[in-house]
């Protein structure tokens, strides 16, 4: 990729949305401006999971507003995540292009592991080397996500279905703080915490909390004589007893807490406090970074060779037992029909998506011979792949469910040009290479118009390989199905 000067993310957090812009200068970055906007995206959750229009309509606007800031960037500077509102809402998937129109830019919806994972690496970055264990905790609207890493490797990544808005609407609805559903609060979060406690209790020695929640508590406990270093459990028992005593988040006094802060305030205390009983934490300092910044140094890491996505593919086809020889070859066919297809639109986008499937397509085999691109779909669709999106895994998914045997199955699925030619290419590739070794192939020259695709090949090379022959002609029924046509030219 080329050296792009300024680079900018997009955090669509369950609670806050959030936009940092920053400038890269001698392999750094340097942060130079940042937005937030409350818009509770959580809080417009209905009991159906659905968005609706009031927090649609809040959400709109904040990225009317970042649109304004970003205008003029290139989008592959620009990286806008979704997180757990998005994941969860039923009506994502008709709210998101609404939202990437209003902003100018896509917007990745991310699992929480991989939400996990840039938090740490936001984190991190902000840290000075260390030979310790760090406990990373964040708080967000809809989802808590727990990571053990040392130095800028996370060790132990977890994502739990608890936030300080969902927690606050579940448990405090009308604001008011009382023992019982207090203690209800912090028994649902410690239930929660106990599937990870085991493994993460004595395995870091500093704990850090990053994103708003923590940062808000730090503020509370030390402005307000609570405590003097950090969050302690000290501080938050004190604190405790004040929210109690006023039971009203309403009526909160308290030094540190803004307005836009209070109506979330009991239920991110709650999931604090149980995780501070149920992982043994005994202080916690506020984290540099966060989100927003681990999706800056991801961003980086893809202009200078550093892609995760790149190693996740590789252990991949590690873990797999992948054949690299036939994914290699199946590969740079692959690429090379791609660009005839494709021509001065074949972005190195979407040649990187063809690449990546090319080298898993066969991930399923481990599963079953039969069938495996189903497999392999599966897999690809719903594993947890560090640096991929979940638009990302959809695509890889579909190019290795589409990758050979019967197109019907696919009808709508392959919905554009681009992906039809990278369909396309995927399954011209590993036609011609069934023989699973490195063959002379002919000239091979190829034409897609949109709806119609044009191959040439030598007429002798065929007579010589009719197995080949036959498979192209089949080629050319499987792709009428779709309404697509296919014409094959004996040069």
């Amino acid at each position: 990729m080329q050296h792009q000067p300024i680079l900018a993310a997009v955090d669509l957090g369950s609670n806050s949305f959030r936009l940092q812009v920053a400038r890269v200068e001698n392999d750094q970055l340097y942060m130079l401006d940042g937005l937030r906007e409350p818009v509770r995206l959580a809080a417009g959750l209905t009991a159906e999971k659905y968005l609706d229009a009031g927090a649609q309509q809040r959400a709109l606007a904040a990225l009317g507003r970042f649109a304004e800031r970003l205008r003029g960037l290139p989008s592959v500077a620009v990286r806008a995540v979704g997180t757990n509102s998005l994941r969860v809402a039923k009506n994502a998937a008709d709210f998101i292009p609404q939202a990437e129109h209003t902003l100018g830019f896509p917007i990745d919806v991310i699992a929480g592991l991989e939400e996990a994972r840039l938090i740490y690496l936001g984190v991190a970055h902000g840290l000075p080397q260390s030979k310790d264990n760090l406990l990373v905790m964040d708080i967000g609207g809809g989802s808590t996500e727990f990571i053990i890493g040392n130095g800028l490797t996370p060790l132990k990544l977890e994502s739990l279905y608890m936030g300080s808005v969902s927690y606050s609407l579940q448990f405090f609805p009308d604001g008011k703080i009382t023992k019982q559903n207090l203690k209800q609060a912090e028994l649902a979060a410690c239930n929660e915490l106990q599937t990870i406690a085991a493994d993460y209790k004595g395995q870091w020695k500093h704990a850090l909390g990053s994103s708003g929640t923590a940062k808000v508590l730090n503020e509370i406990l030390l402005l307000n004589g609570y405590s003097q270093n950090g969050i302690t459990r000290e501080g938050l028992d004190r604190l405790r007893a004040h929210l109690l005593k006023v039971g009203d988040v309403q009526q909160l006094d308290l030094q540190g807490l803004r307005p836009d802060r209070t109506p979330a305030l009991a239920g991110g205390f709650a999931i604090m406090y149980a995780a501070f009983c149920e992982l043994e934490i005994g202080q916690m300092q506020p984290a540099p970074g966060a989100l927003r910044e681990g999706v800056l140094y991801d961003l980086w890491g893809r202009f200078h060779d550093n892609d995760v996505r790149d190693v996740t593919v590789r252990q991949f086809m590690q873990r797999y037992r992948v054949d690299a020889g036939q994914a290699g070859r199946v590969a740079k066919l692959a690429r090379i029909f791609a660009r005839q297809f494709l021509g001065d639109e074949a972005g190195e986008a979407a040649l990187q998506v063809l690449g990546w499937a090319a080298n898993l397509h066969e991930i399923g085999i481990s599963v079953a011979h039969s069938g495996y691109r189903k497999h392999t779909a599966y897999i690809l669709a719903n594993a947890d792949m560090p640096g991929f999106s979940k638009k990302e895994q959809a695509r890889l998914s579909l190019l290795a469910l589409a990758h050979r045997g019967s197109l019907d199955k696919l009808q709508g699925q392959l919905g554009n040009g681009e992906d039809c030619a990278l369909a396309m290419s995927l399954r011209l590739a590993v036609l011609f290479y069934r023989n699973r070794h490195d063959s002379d192939l002919p000239a091979l020259r190829g034409r897609f118009s949109g709806t119609k695709f044009h191959l040439s090949v030598d007429a002798g090379w065929l007579a010589q390989n009719p197995l080949t022959e036959t498979a192209l002609r089949e080629e050319v029924k499987q792709w009428k199905t779709l309404g697509i046509s296919m014409q094959i030219v004996q040069g």
